[in-house]
């Protein structure tokens, strides 16, 4: 799964500190091998460069 610009996601990574919080894409960088990373920001701050795979999507409330 792909995310776009303004979606709201939570982290998995053991080894930030924001592993397990909730922020919001701000933006989709592609890297040479076509694949996506992403810049996530969150209360008190920001994760740059983290993979799909690190992500999950947070399911809306609508």
């Amino acid at each position: 799964m792909s995310f776009e610009k303004e979606d709201e996601v939570v982290l998995h990574d053991k080894h930030s500190e924001y592993d397990g919080e909730t922020g919001k894409i701000t933006q989709v960088m592609e890297t040479m091998f076509g694949d996506a990373t992403y810049t996530v920001s969150f209360e008190d701050g920001q994760e740059t460069g983290v993979p799909e795979d690190s992500l999950e999507a947070v399911e809306s409330e609508e």
